[in-house]
């Protein structure tokens, strides 16, 4: 049944399984903040992505995913606060791929450069085997294009080359920003068989993406942010059901007397059309207080809320730009 979103943080402590020992592969952010000009797109937000499972990072356009992950990756130095990875930051490591393997940006690849001839790049920077490349190469279903220059790629495999290069150096800690972008459903699928292969493997997978629906399958764990500050930290699950209503749906050619009857239980008791929609009560529990008057029912059915319900509860106040719906009023 509906719990209501409350201010502030939502945070629960679920514990992955540790494949790996506890406090290594994890990315810490501590009061981490970042100011542009005055404005101020992170705001002090503390977080931790723990290994074994897949974490989802949400939030509005606007509401410093980006930001965020360009500061753990180095790109951008926080104003204020820490992120590290694996205990250090980003710029301390002497070969970042090997420990972080990341994807924020994957058309920023030279177009006349071969997909094989990336790879060999990033490997060779990094002391890593050259036989690695075809390992990822095929592992993310671009050798037979391998040879072919980048800026022929399509965006969906421009996206794979992408996550090639995140994995190309083994690493025990993966962030991917939108990296279902311009996949088919056979490719969004791929992806999300992926980073849960990676979690099962005491992995730390982070993941942003605006697609509900996906993040609802792939995801364990979320991070959530609007205008900048942590509005939720917890597993999916729970996430779901602080955020959004979940009824049961009543149809019954005795509507007016069944909805009488379940008010007068104290249960919430919505028409919608010819339906009912009842809160309060599990559906076993409805179809004994109707039964026992002796009343006939046509439908009893559980609705469970969606990630998106939830995302777009708690996000209400944190979009940046609202566009009205079509026939509004003006």
């Amino acid at each position: 049944m509906r719990r209501e979103a409350g201010g502030g943080e939502a945070s629960c402590h679920d514990s992955p399984p540790h494949l790996l020992p506890r406090g290594d592969h994890v990315i810490v952010a501590q009061q981490l903040t970042k100011t542009y000009a005055g404005r101020t797109a992170v705001d002090g937000i503390s977080f931790t992505v723990e290994p074994g499972r897949v974490t989802g990072f949400l939030g509005p356009n606007g509401a410093g995913k980006s930001t965020t992950m360009r500061m753990i990756l180095g790109l951008d130095r926080p104003t204020a606060g820490s992120v590290t990875v694996n205990g250090h930051r980003y710029g301390d490591f002497p070969a970042p791929l090997r420990e972080v393997g990341a994807l924020l940006e994957a058309r920023a690849v030279h177009p006349g450069r071969s997909a094989r001839d990336h790879l060999r790049w990033m490997a060779a920077s990094n002391g890593i085997p050259r036989a690695r490349v075809d390992e990822v190469l095929d592992l993310v279903g671009l050798t037979s294009v391998a040879d072919q220059r980048v800026g022929r790629f399509s965006l969906g495999m421009g996206q794979r080359l992408g996550i090639a290069a995140a994995l190309i150096g083994d690493p025990p800690v993966v962030v991917l920003d939108e990296p279902v972008n311009g996949l088919d459903p056979e490719g969004i699928r791929w992806v999300r068989t992926l980073a849960q292969d990676l979690a099962r493997q005491g992995r730390t997978v982070f993941v942003s993406s605006h697609l509900m629906s996906e993040m609802a399958l792939t995801a364990e764990h979320l991070v959530v942010i609007g205008r900048g500050k942590v509005l939720a930290d917890c597993s999916t699950a729970d996430f779901i059901g602080r955020h959004a209503a979940s009824f049961v749906r009543v149809r019954s050619p005795h509507r007016g007397q069944v909805a009488d009857l379940l008010r007068g239980h104290g249960l919430e008791v919505t028409a919608a059309g010819e339906e009912l929609h009842v809160q309060g009560l599990d559906a076993a529990g409805i179809g004994d207080l109707v039964g026992a008057r002796g009343l006939v029912l046509h439908e009893l059915t559980l609705v469970r809320s969606s990630l998106e319900d939830a995302f777009m509860t708690l996000t209400a106040d944190s979009v940046e730009f609202a566009a009205h719906t079509a026939g509004a009023s003006r």
